[in-house]
């Protein structure tokens, strides 16, 4: 079965673009596709120029459950990356606490995760990976399974570290709104096999707070993007309406 089809997808470094489309279109696909995880059978992933034949420290993937190490203490979880590499406390300390303030952990480095939030676990997660100096940052729905408070306070955190750090970002979501206020560009992906049905550039301004979220550029976008997402929704439970008949 064919899971993503004849997809051109490009970023610019340091673009934040997000991923929308009905479930099962091919999203987490596409994303583990430029992670390395997995071939594609036809067509090529290149990461600046350079084809991606497999998973490498210059692309970091932020997953919807953190999956930290719970044996592991906040800080040891955020360096156990460059000290599995051999990498020297001195070269990575400064770094890893860099990320430790700018992801708002500060005084729970002597934490484990059974002691911290599921916006904390997260922030974590991201912590551990930007430590590792990816040019790459690919995220699948990291906030999906976080309360509709601690989500809105994570975007809020993720565009403010973006817009100091400008990383290229590739963010999935379900969430039209999310897409909206974090991305510069949206694709819009169709029902299995998916294929890029639109590229929508969001043209709203930087710095981005919620205040925009009632702003009505903000809304027209939203409805523009919801009706191209519910088109192919719709579509997508035709499809296994027939499968199950």
């Amino acid at each position: 079965m064919v899971a993503v089809a004849e997809n051109d997808l490009a970023a610019e470094q340091g673009e934040f673009l997000s991923i929308l489309g009905p479930s099962g279109c091919g999203k987490t696909t596409s994303l583990r596709m430029m992670a390395g995880f997995e071939q594609p059978t036809a067509g090529e992933v290149r990461d600046g120029g350079r084809p991606v034949r497999g998973p490498g420290p210059e692309r970091a993937v932020v997953f919807q459950e953190p999956a930290l190490f719970p044996w592991l203490s906040v800080w040891d979880n955020i360096v156990a990356g460059p000290r599995a590499r051999g990498v020297e406390p001195e070269r990575f300390g400064t770094l890893a606490r860099k990320y430790l303030e700018l992801m708002g952990l500060e005084g729970f480095e002597h934490h484990y995760p059974a002691q911290l939030s599921g916006g904390m676990r997260q922030r974590v997660a991201i912590a551990r990976v930007l430590v590792l100096q990816p040019g790459v940052l690919l995220m699948d729905e990291p906030f999906g399974s976080l309360d509709a408070q601690t989500r809105s306070l994570m975007q809020e955190l993720l565009l403010r570290v973006w817009e100091q750090l400008h990383w290229t970002v590739a963010f999935i979501t379900h969430d039209v709104e999310e897409a909206v206020f974090l991305a510069d560009v949206i694709y819009v992906m169709t029902a299995r096999p998916g294929r890029i049905k639109h590229r929508a550039v969001i043209d709203l301004p930087r710095p981005r707070t919620v205040e925009m979220l009632t702003s009505p550029a903000f809304g027209a976008i939203k409805r523009r993007i919801l009706d191209l997402v519910r088109e192919e929704s719709i579509r997508a439970a035709s499809l296994e309406s027939l499968e199950i008949r």
